[in-house]
């Protein structure tokens, strides 16, 4: 009745379901595995992308801020050798001012010298013409006379 091609058929199946009955378990908690494996990895994936978002917010935030912090300071920069700029040309004209003063001083104090200079070449000029005249045209007694004058007004000063 039954031959041998049946009963391989029939092991054959039987071999299948008992291998399907411990093997399907075994596939399926594999999948589920996998399965739980690759959501797993999509659920880290999405932190990661949401930490990687966070970061890059994170240094244009710093970046914005470091552009702006780089803006004060050359806006500070630019105040400070504005404010420098004036301070040194109101410093070149404070100078410039005692240096003109200084110079009209030494001008001032060259022509008093000068005056002075000429004053007393005048004088030493006029004394010995002075003294000129008075060896060539005085003779010994109006000199006498001369000299005896003086020294009574010399007297009469004194006293």
């Amino acid at each position: 009745m039954f031959d041998a091609a049946f009963w391989v058929a029939i092991a054959f199946v039987a071999f299948c379901a008992i291998l399907a009955k411990f093997a399907y378990r075994r596939i399926i908690d594999a999948l589920d595995a996998r399965a739980q494996a690759i959501s797993h990895q999509l659920d880290e994936a999405v932190r990661l992308r949401e930490e990687a978002q966070a970061l890059l917010a994170s240094y244009q935030r710093k970046q914005r801020d470091a552009m702006q912090e780089a803006e004060d300071i050359i806006e500070h920069a630019r105040q400070e050798a504005e404010r420098l700029a004036a301070e040194a040309e109101i410093a070149m004209e404070v100078e410039v001012k005692r240096r003109g003063e200084l110079a009209q001083a030494k001008i001032a104090q060259a022509e008093a010298q000068a005056l002075k200079d000429v004053r007393d070449s005048a004088v030493e000029i006029s004394l010995r013409a002075a003294e000129t005249l008075i060896k060539q045209n005085l003779d010994q007694p109006t000199a006498d006379t001369i000299i005896d004058d003086a020294i009574r007004e010399l007297g009469k000063s004194a006293h």
